[in-house]
């Protein structure tokens, strides 16, 4: 390959990917259209310890000054499930699966229409010791790791769907 060519080969990609309509989605940083859109989402009252940290996970990536009113409503139902499974000799459970799976849904708080209506799941493989105090710290572990997860996922496609709906 001669050397022209792979100088042009590089700015050509370039040159080509230019025109592709791909955009940043934070565009301006935190004074653009999607970072104003977050942080005028409210987040309601979710019930229950993994409720609790869900919304406090949500609350600190929405960035929610609270001084003006919502824009919009972001509703949240949870799923917290363990399951058990493996056994040992003497039939009692070693290993765990915790779930926790998130119906939520965006709401114009104007109108009431809903806008967003996903999913959202995190799990996590617990093993199950003869310390309980140790198994119980390890769900609890397991629990605000996934409410992150979940937080990150949500905010993830709320983004996305204020991006796409500003660029229109």
């Amino acid at each position: 390959m001669s050397r022209g060519l792979r100088l042009a080969l590089p700015l050509a990609l370039i040159a080509g990917l230019s025109a592709c309509s791909l955009r940043p989605l934070y565009v301006d940083g935190g004074a653009g259209a999607t970072a104003a859109t977050l942080s005028s989402v409210e987040v309601s009252a979710i019930g229950g310890q993994s409720g609790w940290l869900v919304r406090n996970a949500l609350d600190d990536r929405l960035h929610r000054q609270g001084q003006a009113a919502a824009r919009y409503k972001l509703e949240v139902e949870l799923d917290d499930d363990i399951t058990g499974f493996g056994t040992r000799l003497d039939n009692t459970i070693s290993r765990e699966r915790r779930t926790l799976r998130a119906r939520y849904r965006l709401v114009d708080a104007a109108t009431g229409s809903v806008l967003l209506d996903q999913t959202a799941a995190a799990d996590a493989g617990i093993d199950v010791t003869q310390s309980d105090y140790a198994t119980l710290a390890a769900e609890q572990t397991a629990l605000e790791r996934m409410a992150e997860r979940l937080a990150d996922q949500i905010v993830a496609r709320v983004a996305t769907y204020a991006g796409r709906s500003t660029a229109r």
